[in-house]
């Protein structure tokens, strides 16, 4: 019989040692009756595996349909070994000993031969239970080899996405230094561009300067020379003839003042 190959521990949870009560899946393969992870999970900041310490990936993990229909059917294979009172024909009051084929259900001797089921196909229940958990034995390896396969593809696409951060965070640091190189040679660029500016300004302040004070000369003199012929200009007809005529006087001659401006 399959309860055999298969015992109470395969089919019982870490946390409680009970058979599984609708047993759900970690992403790390294990499984826990559904209660139990949840009352373990009830205080933790991180959803962790109880048996691997690894971080689950999902706090409302998938329920293991596969584990779940085997435990079961170890419940239903146990129960009339324990005297409990199942297993027994509800039309005919007679233990269900045989599993007809065609409808797919447990029936007792009485059912075999009534025309509900003429002409059908029977065997035993433990030949039923043991085709049965060979499907779905099969069923388990599939999915549980889905699951690994799926579990590798969620490490590859974890991997690809850090692999892309870290491209991401290389491209970044490149384009910051290129940037900063740039923002150097602006800063060079302006700061020689004020200098030469400056030394221009001064260069040419010098110059304006300089003939700013020939010029305030050239007033002074002019002022000094309007200043006399204007005395000149005053003074009685004998006295301003004798005064612009003499050569010998030091006084400037009004017929000989030229005078220029130069800017």
């Amino acid at each position: 019989m399959a309860s055999r190959s298969l015992s109470e521990e395969d089919l019982s949870c870490p946390v409680c040692c009970d058979i599984f009560v609708n047993p759900v899946l970690l992403s790390c393969s294990h499984s826990f009756c559904s209660s139990c992870i949840q009352r373990v999970w009830e205080n933790q900041t991180f959803k962790v595996c109880p048996v691997c310490r690894t971080t689950s990936s999902n706090d409302r993990p998938p329920v293991n349909l596969a584990l779940r229909n085997l435990c079961e059917s170890f419940q239903q294979e146990r129960r009339p070994k324990s005297g409990s009172g199942s297993g027994v024909c509800r039309d005919h009051n007679e233990k269900l000993k045989l599993f007809c084929l065609d409808d797919q259900q447990l029936v007792c001797l009485v059912c075999r031969d009534s025309r509900k089921h003429a002409n059908h196909r029977f065997c035993p229940v433990d030949e039923a239970v043991t085709d049965n958990k060979e499907i779905l034995k099969s069923s388990l390896e599939r999915l549980q080899e889905e699951l690994r396969t799926s579990v590798n593809r969620e490490q590859n696409l974890c991997k690809t996405a850090e692999d892309i951060k870290f491209h991401a965070q290389c491209i970044e640091t490149q384009i910051k230094e290129e940037f900063e190189k740039l923002h150097q040679l602006l800063h060079d660029e302006e700061a020689a561009r004020i200098t030469a500016l400056r030394e221009e300004e001064e260069k040419r302040s010098q110059m304006m300067k300089k003939k700013i004070e020939e010029t305030s000369k050239q007033i002074s003199s002019l002022t000094i020379t309007i200043r006399d012929i204007e005395e000149q200009m005053k003074a009685e007809d004998v006295s301003f003839l004798q005064r612009t005529l003499r050569p010998h006087c030091k006084e400037p001659n009004i017929f000989q003042i030229q005078t220029s401006v130069q800017v």
